[in-house]
């Protein structure tokens, strides 16, 4: 079998990619972390993680009895750039919880008829019901950084968006859903390391695209896009929560942390939520931190 695109991920690497990026890829050993700015030189060590992962999976249980039970509602919108673990993250929070209520919506390109109608309109009708979560695997962001970058929509278009998107979340709050905004993000060398070894697995290339292969090249028209929307859309009501995603095993329990955290559910077991890491979360200015 051959490289997806044909081997274009090892070319830009070998051809493209800046030179720090690449020394930093060729001198990381097999658990080092490739980005100099993340706060921890090495991998979490799994043992640690898997007894941390599963304490957290068990809270997230009683989270969903508790939203079952009360009638809550609740929408996890997951962003981020292109490798940034979002899969993984959205794998680990709802392996566990009964599929149900607990649902993973992951939309494709627009058909011509949703094209055509409010941009909104096809994410409406995945929200939660009464006792329902919805786990947006990306979501109407899609607008504000990914169809900009690659012109998929005008200038106007996306400032159009800009408007309605903060009032929108606010009518769903203000309609009982609890939104969390979850934004995931990686580092340059971090990022092409995952695409190279994704590249190289017949068990993983399905995972990238033309669109993983061409966003390479517009590091920097994603990270003005990024930093635009994460700005204009962090709000007291919907603020964004930025976890640092180089490591992906503490990006896990960093994000579940941060969502149980956040709500008062019967059982909880405070010692095991405890709170994220403040190293690798916060608001819009841990992106900036690279």
């Amino acid at each position: 079998m051959g490289l997806p695109f044909d081997g274009a991920i090892s070319a830009f690497f070998n051809e493209a990619a800046p030179d720090d990026v690449r020394r930093a890829i060729e001198t990381a050993g097999k658990k080092a972390i490739p980005n100099p700015s993340y706060p921890y030189e090495k991998k979490w060590d799994s043992k640690a993680y898997d007894a941390d992962i599963a304490d957290l999976q068990i809270e997230l249980v009683r989270m969903q009895t508790w939203a079952k039970e009360t009638g809550q509602r609740i929408a996890i919108v997951f962003e981020g750039r292109d490798a940034a673990g979002k899969g993984g993250t959205i794998k680990r929070l709802r392996e566990n919880l009964n599929p149900r209520s607990a649902r993973v919506v992951a939309l494709s390109k627009p058909t011509e008829k949703e094209a055509g109608e409010w941009y909104f309109q096809r994410y409406i009708k995945h929200l939660p019901t009464a006792g329902g979560i919805t786990i947006f695997d990306r979501s109407w962001y899609n607008r504000g950084v990914v169809e900009h970058v690659f012109g998929f929509c005008t200038p106007q278009q996306r400032e159009k968006w800009f408007e309605q998107v903060v009032p929108f979340e606010q009518m769903l709050v203000d309609e009982g859903i609890t939104v969390f905004k979850i934004w995931l993000n990686v580092g340059r060398a971090s990022q092409l390391q995952r695409f190279m070894k994704r590249e190289g697995d017949p068990l993983k290339q399905w995972k990238l695209s033309w669109i993983d292969v061409e966003g390479l090249k517009k590091w920097d028209d994603y990270t003005a896009a990024i930093g635009e929307t994460l700005e204009r859309t962090h709000t007291p009501s919907v603020p964004w929560t930025i976890v640092r995603s180089d490591d992906k095993k503490r990006a896990r329990v960093a994000v579940i942390r941060a969502i149980l955290s956040q709500l008062d559910y019967d059982g909880k077991n405070a010692k095991v939520v405890g709170q994220p890491d403040d190293k690798i979360v916060g608001g819009p200015a841990m992106w900036q931190a690279g």
